[in-house]
């Protein structure tokens, strides 16, 4: 279960991260779907771009 919190604050990290990245105020534990698509849209985007570059950088060789 530990792993879980671990990879769910990782994850909420990434997001907050990507988030300000592309100009999206998120609240940080509160409702935000009030949103527009393009918004969540953005930042989902920006969030996958993280990890993908993440994902390379660690398995250089």
């Amino acid at each position: 279960m530990a792993s879980n919190k671990k990879n769910k604050a990782a994850l909420n990290s990434i997001k907050m991260q990507a988030a300000n990245e592309v100009g999206v105020n998120l609240k940080e534990n509160g409702y935000n779907g009030d949103l527009t698509s393009k918004q969540a849209g953005s930042v989902g985007g920006q969030m996958v771009k993280k990890m993908i570059e993440s994902y390379e950088n660690n398995n250089q060789q």
